[in-house]
């Protein structure tokens, strides 16, 4: 059966005008910017209904010895799940995008973490040792610890630093709300072609300015296996990609579609972030002119060990991010580093 062939022309350039960012999925709450009760109570209903506890002692990461106010720089995981391979019982955490955000200081570092880093992963009963990092989600999910949980945990100990809080996307919330936004213009830096995951067509994308879809959108970030992911890797493009999206998501007809979105929203995300928190936050980042955003990258290689494909990342980049991320939170800087990451003499 012949598949079919999808292309993208280039798209007239247009100005991008970054308000503030948060996260993909924080990103699509704090739709309720500016716009009034109503968007508000609609936005709380979702998050109400999205609203998952991670039984942590005290409300916190154990990696905090007081819990924070609303001034104080904090993280959040962003967590893209891949849960339909699996029947929508366990899944994948597809994408890892880790955020520090200070709200007085109006800055914001994001580092996306490899979904193939190789690490130990403890708290998982009989699946307890090396595995990929994505498998975390799975293995919280068979053993009961919590597929959010240990995930959480896991991207802690490899960062050496506490995760505040979390947001989880499914695969078809990521379309949807894509789709409802009216879909998300990007500048494409290299020419690629990847598998679209709910048909098995191929999408192939042009170098330059293309406005994609819910479908396209998905196959642009995920795309990891060819050879042009040296060059233009997955990374670049979910942060690239995050960006476009706050800029049509702050868009002004992006208040017509508040009802919809907020559905999507309910139903396919999960975060540990109160209505309270968000708003909060909301109002503190839009106090600044502007919004600093910095994009750190974790350096490594890809390997091949025991017949499985991990990233090994370099101790001295890791020790590098690690050591900028807690500074960045304000957390004492000893020069110590401790990481569940599994490198190769």
């Amino acid at each position: 059966m012949e598949r079919e062939t999808r292309r993208f022309r280039r798209a007239k350039p247009r100005k991008k005008a970054l308000k503030f960012i948060i996260t993909i999925g924080a990103i699509l709450f704090l739709l309720t910017s500016g716009f009034g009760a109503y968007a508000f109570m609609k936005a709380k209903n979702a998050y109400d209904q999205s609203q998952v506890d991670l039984n942590r002692e005290g409300d916190k990461s154990d990696l905090r010895e007081a819990e924070l106010t609303f001034n104080d720089p904090f993280s959040i995981l962003l967590l893209g799940i891949e849960n339909y391979s699996s029947g929508n019982k366990s899944g994948l955490a597809d994408t890892q995008i880790v955020l520090t955000i200070d709200p007085v200081a109006s800055e914001i570092h994001m580092v996306t973490v490899p979904r193939d880093t190789r690490v130990n992963i403890e708290n998982a009963g009989e699946y307890s040792g090396i595995h990929k990092l994505n498998a975390a989600y799975s293995y919280g999910a068979l053993t009961s610890y919590g597929a959010i949980k240990l995930q959480v945990e896991t991207v802690e100990k490899f960062l050496n630093i506490p995760i505040d809080n979390f947001v989880a996307i499914n695969f078809e919330g990521f379309r949807d709300i894509v789709d409802a936004l009216g879909g998300i213009t990007v500048d494409i830096k290299e020419d690629f072609s990847e598998e679209n995951f709910y048909d098995g067509s191929k999408i192939e994308f042009e170098k330059g300015n293309a406005h994609l879809n819910g479908e396209e959108s998905l196959a642009f970030v995920r795309m990891r296996k060819l050879a042009i992911n040296a060059v233009y890797s997955r990374e670049e493009r979910q942060r690239q990609f995050l960006a476009a999206t706050i800029d049509q998501a702050m868009s002004a007809g992006t208040i017509f579609k508040i009802g919809q979105i907020t559905d999507i929203l309910g139903d396919n995300v999960e975060t540990d972030l109160t209505a309270k928190q968000i708003y909060a936050l909301q109002k503190q980042l839009l106090k600044a002119d502007s919004l600093a955003i910095n994009t750190i990258q974790i350096d490594g290689t890809d390997q091949i060990i025991d017949r499985t494909s991990y990233y090994i990342p370099t101790e001295d980049s890791l020790k590098s991010v690690s050591m900028e991320l807690r500074t960045k939170l304000k957390l004492d800087n000893d020069g110590s580093f401790v990481t569940n990451a599994a490198f190769v003499e």
